[in-house]
């Protein structure tokens, strides 16, 4: 089958410590997929070797057919990898269009010197993408009205959305997305789901997803895999997922108890 991104026999191990066991998967073009498990199953540690902060003592990652299992983590959002976090990562002090300015500048062609001496096609990238950014991202993600606002003056859940956002400016191929519903209120979790919708089907970006909140990832993954103290236990549709026992016994230690009581 081809994959997007295919993950091939990913083991590490932090000393005597093995968080990833043979773990392998792959993501379709144009997907939403979500990893679960419970705490310290292995979901972060697979994301961030995806995104090279970690580099697995075995194993292959492949984007679109190219080996990037060893890349250094800089060159991954040049090839169209962008991610959030579970700890929302900006810069606190700085307004919310400069936070997502930042996603931009890797897609800056005009360096130091070339910029210094055509000022004018560097103005010209420079209000090519202010004008993406204002027009599409802000208002796909429904924060005109906090643009201007620092960004620690505002609530969690915006934070939380404004970090979406600069993923966004990297105008990725796929996002990576680490709970990104984690401490939200039932209104902005809901708020982040359809965001997440409309991300995969306006813009076709595939998603990664990483979500405790067993609503979020049944009503909108395609496909959903489970991980247990760093092996995979379970791949598939939510619908099989939902009732298949070697998860729920992982989440509750019960057999007799189905999946969607979780949610």
């Amino acid at each position: 089958m081809d994959y997007q991104l295919a993950i091939d026999d990913i083991h590490l191990n932090f000393g005597g410590l093995q968080a990833l066991s043979g773990v392998s998967t792959g993501v379709k073009k144009g997907e939403i997929f979500s990893i679960i498990g419970p705490n310290g199953a292995g979901k972060t540690c697979l994301l961030n070797c995806i995104n090279s902060f970690y580099k697995p003592k075995k194993g292959a990652i492949k984007l679109e057919g190219r080996d990037i299992t060893r890349l250094p983590p800089y060159r991954i959002p040049k090839l169209g990898i962008a991610r959030t976090f579970q700890n929302v990562e900006l810069f606190s002090h700085m307004s919310v269009l400069d936070n997502i300015r930042l996603g931009s500048h890797i897609h800056m062609t005009s360096g130091f010197l070339s910029g210094g001496i055509y000022f004018g096609k560097c103005r010209k990238e420079e209000m090519n993408l202010r004008r993406q950014i204002e027009e599409e991202i802000i208002d796909l993600l429904e924060i005109e009205q906090i643009r201007k606002s620092i960004v620690y003056s505002l609530p969690y859940g915006l934070q939380k959305r404004v970090e979406l956002a600069r993923a966004l400016a990297m105008r990725p191929k796929i996002l990576l997305l680490d709970e990104p519903a984690t401490g939200m209120n039932l209104e902005e979790t809901e708020d982040i789901a359809r965001f997440i919708l409309d991300i995969n089907d306006e813009w076709g970006v595939t998603i990664v997803l990483i979500e405790h909140d067993m609503g979020v990832v049944m009503d909108i993954s395609d496909r959903v895999c489970v991980l247990d103290f760093g092996i995979k236990i379970a791949e598939g549709p939510p619908k099989e997922i939902r009732h298949n026992e070697q998860v729920i016994k992982a989440y509750l230690g019960e057999k007799d108890l189905t999946l969607s009581r979780l949610g």
